[in-house]
């Protein structure tokens, strides 16, 4: 990207003009720490549901439940820390991902059919998600993903962004029949008031939106409850909650490595590798940067992958992957400043060790989640349209492929969703392929093609990227010609050994394409 194209970013009013705080600035310590904790909130409601719905399968006693909880935070932590600084260096939140919820309850349900023990079952967890990593550390640092970015152009993008805020539409925080609605409303009345309306008044309410929004709500049902009016806040698990945490490596015992479960695995793997690719474009247009050169995408997945393996190695029977919900508070707040996030990181770091912190996150209502949820989701779903300003949409064939790989996103994942809830299975339907169905019906080959089709972000991206790439179109008019221009130079990214240890890469072809 030239330096003119690059001062145009940040001058026309685009996303530069949203943004308080760059990637590079530093805020004063004590705003860092509350922007992190900011961030650390913003992350709760996935951080604690994974684990709550992974604890359940696996018959965890509440005990062993919180301190899954715990370990969450502090991979969640750690991870961000080594992406932050050392891998992409995106203020880029890392931490669980539902990419690979799906295979572990898959998994779960086969070991439990084999009345297989809850530490049996996590370890095997363990076991596919290492090696899970491993493949993904090398689709990194090999420069694979990379070599793929000069055939991706806005138009996949923005059907990739769109359906990473899109596809949790129906998260239970949102949609439950049962929600406290007053309490989601009032809470995202709060977070709009103060990210949209309050903003110019107060640079408090410029930069912390999420924080009063969430916490004024919060205070809200503390009060109600503890006057006896409603029951929204329980606080007994504060009380009765260890002061320290030990959370040490192979904790649940070692890992066991099964190969229908690491395919398995593998298939969420990619499933995320293919959202964190969005993720860090999206990151990048919230923080009025270029879009991310190939040697920054291979080394943020090569570090994912990392962080799998330690995820993994902890024993959270989940992965690591780039929050989106984070990337929506840097909508929000305008704060896209590395050193934030780091800092956040170390709130992670320490609250998933002290017990009472953990505890007092998991009082936190579920309809205070829904609504910051709604304020989240719907950035990054704004986000990931204002990619298609550099194609020209007066175009049918650009027309029907965001059309055609949003529609398909959406429904096609739905229809998996429906088959795998009806009495035949997936397994079964596939079975039936004439001709491909020896093939299709293999249990490991079906699950696969399950999670793949299952997640809206594969789908969606996948027929997006197929089209973009066959059907008759010029570069300028599918963005790409645009998209050039605004990527970011190749020397703008050095890799840590660079920076730190000095030399120059030996093989300009491992993770530099």
């Amino acid at each position: 990207m030239s330096t003119d194209a690059g001062e145009e970013l940040r001058t026309d009013g685009g996303a530069q003009s949203m943004v308080e705080y760059g990637i590079d600035d530093k805020p004063p310590l004590g705003q860092s720490v509350l922007l992190g904790v900011q961030h650390w909130l913003t992350m709760v409601g996935s951080t604690i549901a994974i684990p709550l719905v992974l604890g359940g399968a696996l018959g965890f006693s509440a005990g062993q439940t919180a301190q899954l909880i715990g370990t969450f935070f502090v991979v969640s932590g750690v991870a961000t820390l080594a992406q932050a600084t050392i891998g992409n260096r995106y203020p880029i939140v890392q931490g669980g991902t539902f990419s690979m919820l799906g295979p572990a309850l898959a998994i779960i349900g086969v070991l439990a059919a084999s009345n297989a023990s809850p530490t049996v079952m996590m370890r095997e967890l363990q076991g596919a998600i290492i090696v899970a990593g491993l493949v993904e550390v090398g689709i990194g640092y090999l420069g694979v993903f990379g070599r793929l970015k000069r055939y991706i152009g806005p138009l996949v993008i923005s059907v990739v962004i769109a359906l990473i805020g899109l596809a949790l539409i129906s998260v239970p925080q949102i949609i439950s029949a049962s929600q406290n609605w007053y309490l989601a409303g009032l809470t995202l009345v709060l977070i709009v008031l103060f990210s949209q309306y309050l903003d110019d008044y107060s640079r408090v309410f410029k930069l912390f939106p999420v924080l009063l929004g969430l916490g004024g709500a919060y205070l809200l049902a503390l009060v109600l409850s503890l006057a006896g009016v409603v029951s929204l806040v329980d606080l007994s698990p504060v009380a009765s909650a260890p002061l320290f945490r030990p959370i040490v490596p192979f904790q649940w015992g070692m890992p066991l490595f099964t190969g229908s479960f690491i395919v398995g695995m593998f298939a969420g793997m990619l499933a995320s590798v293919i959202e964190s690719f969005g993720d860090y474009h999206s990151v990048a247009r919230m923080a009025g940067q270029g879009a991310p050169n190939s040697k920054r995408v291979n080394h943020g997945l090569g570090m994912e992958g990392l962080g799998n393996v330690f995820a993994g190695i902890m024993g959270t029977g989940n992965g690591s992957t780039s929050y989106t919900e984070n990337i929506g508070a840097i909508g929000i707040t305008g704060v896209a400043s590395r050193y934030v996030v780091q800092v956040g990181a170390v709130v992670m770091i320490l609250v998933g060790f002290v017990g009472y912190f953990g505890a007092l996150v998991t009082t936190i209502p579920n309809a205070v989640v829904g609504g910051l949820f709604l304020a989240m989701f719907a950035q990054i779903v704004g986000v990931g349209l204002s990619q298609l300003q550099h194609v020209d949409l007066n175009q049918n064939r650009n027309v029907f492929v965001l059309g055609f790989g949003l529609f398909a996103g959406l429904s096609i994942p739905q229809y998996i969703t429906n088959v795998q809830n009806a009495d035949t299975t997936l397994e079964a339907g596939l079975s039936a392929v004439p001709v491909l169905g020896s093939v299709l019906g293999i249990p490991s080959v079906a699950q696969t093609l399950g999670i793949i089709l299952g997640t809206p972000i594969a789908v969606g991206g996948i027929a997006a990227f197929v089209l973009d790439n066959t059907i008759p179109g010029s570069r300028e008019e599918r963005g790409l010609t645009a998209w050039e221009d605004i990527t970011e130079d190749e020397d703008a990214f050095q890799p840590f050994h660079e920076r730190f240890l000095g030399g120059e890469p030996t093989d300009p072809d491992v993770a530099n394409d």
